[in-house]
């Protein structure tokens, strides 16, 4: 960097639509005083403290118990036992809980343990009242004093030697009391209160209040401090950078206390965080500050090749803003810092752009689920590893749920390049609502100025929103008037009235649930159950209807089992006894043993769901982008398992970070191919294409194809294409068609592409099975092959007969809804929505497959198999059948399910199958291979089941005729 930048500066009194975003000054390290620790509490469980003056020096009796702050009451087990009066903040009643005699052994009288969400040891609403002693120094004679607490739950309140110093409400921003009266130097006590009830109905399932997720703690977390500024002082700095003209536009609101005017001169600084010790650019201007508020701005402009901000390279500057006073002692100096970056933010077509580069946002959200603590992290260090997570899992984006995260969230992510969009701590929706005139209304407006202020200086934030999936009778018009005033005010990010809805013409962005493969309520009729497996289909016709870009909202929702092993991490306040109830629902139907593995296989289906979810938005031109919920679990809403992570944000065993980037990465190929399943006489056909949103474009990038047999690894086919890919889209790079002639046998195939130049690799499994079936057209070797256990069934195994049995689905007595798909989000909260199975689990190198290659999970040639099919419910046959093929149940009501299963019955031998061999569809090979398969097996000398069946235990598994 030059000796000498160039500096333009522009002083104004300020009437910029940038507004102050940038939050209240801090003071520099040497003037704060900690006030962590002990402080003495009392519980106001009937809010009569206001009224009886409980900050009274004469009312310390009350204080008769001591808490740590920062903390929360709740992680320090103070508060009452859990009871059926317990006043939670979410939805929940559905559950049944107070009524259904499955939940009586987890309700008092015995110990309570909830389904819904994660279990608290205590539990506290109302005021709680804190009180301690300080000391102010003797140096602080003539400045300035505030008192800093950080994140509080909810309103606070704060007096000094019993005198009121006022009250604040924020989720989402710090509190801040000016105590300059108070704070003189001498001993001083503060009595603090803190109400976690709630004030302004945000929505009962609203992230920042609610029980769902993060629980709704009373205390203060972060910063609990006193700082010293100089009488006259910086009190707020917004901070703007812009790529395009690369200028830190900086805008500052000095404060004075003096009762007269003051002259100095204020300076902006600017450093690259990577060279700290470089000469600055700067601007300094004479400034004489009157007692009322006094704003200004200034402007430094860096060199032309200064480098920007971007999830690729993410340069920060450190803006430094200084008070020097014209006259008087050099302790009169105040100096502010802010880290920001050069980055732009605008619409181009029907993409986001960062500095002009289109991006696809690959977003996750974080809905405040902190098992431990129950609060979100107040440490930058916390958070780096949250979202270097996200990133090793092909991730550049985190949007958080109906709440906003804080400060060391986006310093985080201000640090690793990722784009975050908080929202405005809401969720008005199941009883609330905006636009209508409630209280909610001005405190989204109160709340927006509040997190503008004090974080609208990072870069990373990217994106805001005014909340989750709003209601309301005139909503979009009060969310299309807040759009106007944020863009108005702070034009450095981009705006949408909710998260899911509405799509409406004000929006910026639109965050949309209609590009997805599975709705709210789609059942089987989504497209991963209705229709046969294929990687074409995109969201082009929704992308190219719609004025602004648009992101994915809440994509995948696809559940695993729990993983009952996970219980010994929840070692903080709140604890999985969910999961208890789910183990002990398992064992009771004699499944225990069988957990871990039914984990394990429906994790490789959900990553299977999740891959093919991605992909869609990925091969859709011009798209914005998706927000998976989620890559982590969510904890709350009847427990929903979607995460290939936990819920705390550490891996699970079935996939791994490097296999999720494969096909979730900022360079992805991809392969479109219009079936899974083939026969031997068929082509493989597809389209190669790459979606590349990273930093540059492709020029002549080769991309390799090849066809790989999984058993052994040999290559069967293979190839290159090549072709320009601009960045910030997916491009064809060619057309492929190759024979399968030259596989003799059922295999199962890999197809995968690589990109030597972006080092990305992905991979499909497709199936090939022979043309010619050999299966007899008759019996053959005393096999009877039969829809119905009829007469001449029993008859047949009376006779020491061998019969395969395929029973319809519609013949099926069936106690659970069959999918292909894994469970979307879970059946308790969805109210039972389908599917409510997770899976097929089975051994692979068993004989019945033999003839049909397959993992030990679902895998896409199953789908023939499972679609239009039923599940078995042998739970209270169990001793007489063995399942060769389970399906994985829902943990809300497990029972022993079976596609297949076999028994001895009478003298013979039968194996009973109720997947679709016969689908209503002209091609598929898979349900014909399988029947070969089966047919194969049951003619063997393999086939020796080893358990008895009743004729009356084989009528239990099927319905009467209609």
């Amino acid at each position: 960097m030059p000796a000498l930048p160039t500096i333009l500066a522009a002083v104004a009194v300020m009437t910029s639509v940038l507004g102050l975003g940038g939050g209240a000054a801090h003071a520099e390290p040497a003037a704060e005083l900690n006030l962590s620790g002990s402080w003495r509490l009392a519980l106001d469980r009937n809010a009569a403290g206001d009224a009886a003056q409980w900050q009274r020096s004469d009312q310390g009796e009350r204080f008769d118990r001591q808490a740590r702050l920062p903390g929360s009451l709740d992680e320090q087990r103070i508060g009452d036992p859990l009871t059926l009066a317990t006043r939670w903040v979410g939805d929940w009643e559905r559950s049944a809980y107070r009524t259904d005699p499955r939940y009586a052994p987890y309700r008092p009288p015995h110990e309570v343990k909830l389904p819904f969400w994660l279990t608290p040891a205590t539990h506290y609403v109302g005021p709680a009242w804190y009180r301690r002693t300080f000391r102010v120094p003797a140096a602080w004679s003539d400045r300035r004093v505030t008192l800093l607490l950080e994140r509080c739950h909810w309103t606070t309140a704060v007096w000094i030697d019993g005198q009121e110093v006022g009250r604040r409400d924020s989720l989402s921003a710090p509190h801040e009391y000016d105590v300059t009266a108070w704070a003189r130097p001498g001993e001083h006590e503060v009595v603090l209160r803190v109400d976690n009830r709630v004030h302004v109905n945000l929505g009962p399932n609203s992230h920042s209040i609610s029980d769902h997720t993060q629980g709704n703690w009373n205390g203060v977390v972060g910063q609990v401090r006193l700082a010293a500024t100089p009488q006259v002082w910086i009190d707020r700095v917004g901070v703007v950078g812009s790529a395009r003209n690369k200028t830190f536009a900086v805008e500052v609101a000095l404060g004075n206390r003096t009762g007269r005017a003051a002259r100095g001169t204020l300076t902006a600084s600017v450093r690259p965080r990577e060279v700290p010790q470089a000469e600055p650019w700067q601007t300094s201007v004479a400034v004489t500050a009157a007692s009322a508020e006094r704003k200004v701005r200034l402007e430094v402009r860096l060199p032309e090749e200064s480098p920007l901000w971007d999830e690729f390279a993410p340069a920060l500057y450190d803006v430094e803003v200084s008070w020097r006073p014209t006259e008087g002692a050099g302790r009169e100096t105040h100096v502010v810092r802010k880290p920001s970056g050069l980055r732009d933010v605008t619409v181009e077509g029907s993409q986001i752009a960062v500095n002009g580069r289109p991006v696809f946002l690959r977003g996750t959200l974080d809905c405040c689920v902190f098992p431990q603590t129950g609060y979100p992290p107040t440490d930058v260090a916390s958070w780096r590893r949250i979202l270097q997570t996200c990133r090793e899992y092909g991730l550049n984006h985190v949007r958080f749920h109906s709440y906003c995260p804080p400060e060391a969230a986006f310093m985080a992510a201000d640090e690793l390049g990722v784009y975050l969009q908080p929202e405005c701590a809401n969720w008005a929706n199941q009883g609330a609502s905006l636009g209508d005139g409630g209280p909610v209304d001005q405190y989204v407006y109160d709340e927006t100025q509040r997190i503008l202020d004090a974080y609208g200086h990072h870069p990373s934030f990217l994106l805001f929103a005014c909340g989750n999936e709003p209601s309301g009778r005139r909503h979009v018009d009060f969310l299309s008037q807040w759009i106007g005033h944020c863009s108005a005010r702070d034009p450095q990010r981009l705006y949408t009235g909710g998260s899911g809805w509405p799509v409406m013409p004000a929006n910026q962005f639109h965050v949309s649930p209609a590009p997805r493969i599975q709705a709210w309520g789609a059942g089987l009729r989504s497209r991963i159950n209705a229709r046969p497996p294929e990687t074409v289909s995109d969201y082009s016709e929704f992308v190219q209807a719609q004025s602004a870009p648009v992101i994915a909202h809440e994509i995948g929702q696809w559940c695993a089992f729990p993983n009952l092993d996970e219980r010994r991490k929840y070692a903080g306040h709140l604890q999985a006894k969910n999961f208890d109830i789910f183990a002990d629902w398992l064992e009771a139907v004699g499944l225990g043993r069988l957990a871990h593995d039914f984990f394990l296989a429906s994790g490789k289906l959900q990553t299977l769901c999740y891959k093919e979810e991605i992909e869609a938005a990925l091969r859709t031109p011009g798209f914005g982008g998706f927000q998976l919920l989620g890559l982590s679990d969510f904890s709350g809403q009847g427990t929903a398992l979607v995460g290939v992570l936990d819920a705390f944000w550490e891996p699970k065993p079935y996939v791994t970070a490097e296999q999720y980037r494969r096909f979730c990465d900022s360079a992805v190929p991809l392969a479109r191919l219009p079936r899974r399943t083939y026969r031997n006489d068929d082509v493989l056909a597809f389209e190669a294409e790459l979606a590349n949103y990273g930093p540059r474009p492709l020029t002549g990038t080769a991309v390799t194809w090849s066809l790989v047999a999984k058993a052994d690894a040999a290559v069967l086919a293979s190839g290159v294409l090549q072709a320009d890919a601009e960045t910030g889209a997916v491009t064809s790079v060619g057309s492929v068609e190759t024979s399968l002639a030259g596989v003799r046998s059922p295999a199962a195939l890999r197809l995968e592409l690589a990109c030597a130049e972006t080092g990305s690799k992905n991979d499909w499994d497709l199936w090939v099975y022979p043309a010619e079936s050999s299966e007899p057209s008759g019996p053959s070797d005393g096999l009877l092959i039969a829809t119905e256990a009829d007469d001449a069934v029993l008859a047949a195994l009376d006779a020491g007969g061998v019969v395969l049995l395929t029973l319809p689905a519609e013949r099926v007595n069936a106690s659970a809804v069959l999918g292909f798909s894994s469970i979307f989000w879970n059946t308790l909260w969805t109210e039972n929505q389908p599917p409510h199975t997770l899976g097929v689990l089975c051994d692979p190198q068993h004989p019945l497959f033999a003839a049909f290659p397959t993992e030990f999970h679902s895998n896409w040639q199953w789908w023939e198999l499972i679609h239009g099919a039923a599940a078995m419910d042998v739970t209270d046959i169990a001793d007489q059948v063995t399942p060769l093929v389970r399906v994985t149940p829902d943990w809300f009501n497990p029972r022993a399910l079976a596609l297949v299963c076999e028994a001895r019955l009478g003298r013979g031998k039968l194996l009973i199958t109720s997947a679709n061999l016969a689908p209503d569809r002209p091609d598929c090979p898979a349900a014909d291979q399988f029947r070969q398969s089966l047919i194969d097996y049951a003619t063997s000398d393999a086939f020796q089941p080893t358990t008895t069946l009743t004729p009356e235990a084989l009528q239990s598994l099927t319905k009467p005729p209609r």
